[in-house]
């Protein structure tokens, strides 16, 4: 059956001479894998609406199994100032390859869909583009379905820091029970805060977050590490953002 579906392409992959398979993901589908064929032609219709990173409106055809088909498409938003900066490319490739790496063809997940959109927004129009990662790591574990506990303690329920952040636990451990873990991250009380209101907020009410460089490595850590072990997931785009930032 003919869909249509607004998405924004999250991956693509070459096939043959002349095709491409895209990786869109929708507001209302989901995930979905899409043959554009000719797309690698510079005069095909396919060829600007099949590009990574672009936001559009998609027609394809979806076969009761298999790969589906993209037949045409109108672009919404290139994110054209984006990909002009290096940095900023290089943070939107690593929360696509997020998108595409923690979730499951098919599943349908608005919030996520809007979260994606706004995060590629705010990167672009300059926001800081590590703590706008930062804060999509968090909701993306969330709708993957490893959120951390970062409320109150996981082994007593204690509300009062300071805490440890445990990748074993699968969250906070107050300095009574941190020998649960002896790996455990120190996190400072701006840092846990930060996590709280990173979990809890709406992304649509984002103002000016300034964040100090030690929290910032913080919580750098403790996200990178929490989602290594509960994906299983390598992230090719993430080693050349540490490559870059070495560099800067």
């Amino acid at each position: 059956m003919l869909v249509k579906s607004e998405g924004i392409v999250i991956k693509t992959t070459d096939y043959g001479e002349s095709d491409k398979i895209v990786t869109l993901y929708t507001r209302d589908q989901g995930k979905i894998g899409m043959m554009a064929r000719g797309a690698k032609r510079t005069k095909s219709r396919l060829a600007a609406i099949s590009q990574l990173l672009t936001y559009g409106r998609y027609l394809y055809y979806q076969p009761a199994s298999g790969l589906a088909s993209l037949n045409q498409g109108d672009i919404i938003h290139s994110y054209r100032e984006l990909k002009q900066d290096l940095t900023q490319t290089a943070y939107a490739a690593y929360v696509l390859e997020l998108v595409d790496k923690l979730t499951e063809t098919g599943e349908v997940n608005p919030y996520l869909f809007e979260t994606l959109h706004l995060t590629l927004q705010y990167i672009e129009e300059g926001k800081d583009p590590d703590i706008i990662t930062r804060i999509f790591e968090v909701k993306m574990l969330q709708a993957a379905g490893y959120r951390p506990q970062v409320d109150r303690c996981l082994s007593c329920s204690s509300e009062e820091g300071p805490y440890l952040f445990s990748i074993r636990e699968g969250g906070l451990l107050c300095n009574r029970c941190g020998h649960r873990d002896p790996h455990a991250i120190v996190l400072t009380e701006g840092a846990v805060k930060l996590l709280r209101l990173f979990q809890h907020f709406d992304m649509k009410r984002l103002g000016n977050i300034n964040v100090k460089d030690k929290t910032r490595e913080q919580l750098r850590k403790a996200l990178t590490h929490f989602i290594d072990e509960y994906s299983g997931a390598r992230f090719k785009s993430r080693e050349f953002l540490d490559q870059l930032e070495k560099l800067s």
